[in-house]
């Protein structure tokens, strides 16, 4: 399915390159390789999962257009994949997410009804409720396998990437949330690159996949949202996607925020790059966690960029290199 995802985004999907720091190796301790995905169409690895799904519906279902939960990511990635289709899109977004992707998801032609995450307003049931009334096809942030296999494209990337290089074994370091990137970046390496070891990587207070992998069961975050790492806050890992990071994955990696922010920063000045804070998680694991991984190398994600200014310049102002 990856693979088959893989032909259909081809001349859709931008192929985002490694790229790498000699400040940022120094730091880390060893070789460290970044996957840009923040320069991915809409500024995050969603759009992979987004377009995939979207390519594998048939004409007739796709045309009577998809609806999608989330955000702001995914909800960007399904609404730019739908206009390319002519599809109509509904997107259902927390109230809190930031304003910028709300914004961004409406200017790329989705509809956007928000609800109160904060307040226990449930998107499912708001989701479902659409579906039903409208005749809409839900695509899932991660727990849906067609956007597993579009996020498992990045996997087959880095993997031939890593061997263009001569890295044969590394830990890949992924930002999670629900596990749809890590679940098809780990299956995607098993195949093509087994020597590469996928683990996903959290903010402190939404460690649910870390958990969930030390427990060996699916385990719930105390909070279903808050905290400045809102890309990557889900309730808890998929019923599809945990299955297969328990089977694929090393332990999980956790990081503070003020570590992500850090992280931010130092991609702005020494990789140029815009990270929003959920983003940045998988890089601040390779630069501050290296007791905890592996080998001479290192590869990790940046997965999105679609931080507010203010948001930014926080984290310019604070960790900014004069």
């Amino acid at each position: 399915m990856i693979r088959a995802a893989d032909a259909r985004l081809d001349g859709h999907v931008r192929r985002t390159p490694l790229l790498s720091s000699p400040f940022l190796d120094e730091i880390a301790g060893r070789r460290v390789l970044v996957k840009p995905e923040c320069l991915q169409h809409t500024g995050s690895f969603k759009y992979r999962g987004g377009r995939a799904a979207l390519s594998a519906l048939a004409p007739d279902v796709r045309a009577r257009g998809v609806i999608a939960f989330s955000s702001g990511n995914h909800a960007q990635g399904v609404a730019l994949a739908a206009r390319e289709f002519g599809a109509p899109a509904v997107i259902v977004m927390p109230a809190d997410a930031p304003r910028l992707k709300i914004e961004n998801t409406r200017a790329l032609g989705a509809e956007v009804v928000l609800y109160d995450r904060a307040g226990g307003e449930s998107r499912e049931e708001i989701g479902a409720a659409l579906t039903a009334k409208r005749g809409l096809t839900l695509i899932k942030p991660y727990d849906e396998p067609q956007v597993i296999a579009g996020q498992g494209t990045c996997g087959l990337e880095i993997a031939a990437q890593a061997r263009a290089l001569g890295v044969e074994r590394a830990d890949v370091l992924v930002c999670c949330g629900g596990g749809g990137l890590t679940s098809g970046i780990a299956l995607a390496l098993e195949a093509e690159a087994p020597g590469l070891r996928a683990r996903p990587c959290e903010p402190e207070g939404f460690d649910d996949t870390t958990r969930s992998l030390a427990e060996g069961r699916i385990v719930a975050n105390a909070h279903g949202s808050g905290g400045i790492c809102d890309a990557i806050v889900t309730p808890q890992p998929g019923e599809i996607t945990f299955p297969i990071m328990e089977r694929l994955c090393g332990p999980g990696l956790v990081v503070s925020e003020d570590e992500a922010m850090r992280a931010m920063a130092l991609a702005f000045s020494r990789l140029k790059l815009v990270a929003e804070p959920g983003g940045a998680v998988a890089l601040a694991a390779a630069l501050f966690r290296g007791e905890e991984i592996e080998g001479d190398a290192v590869i990790c994600t940046i997965t999105g960029g679609n931080v507010d200014a203010a948001m930014f310049r926080i984290a310019l102002e604070t960790h900014g290199e004069v």
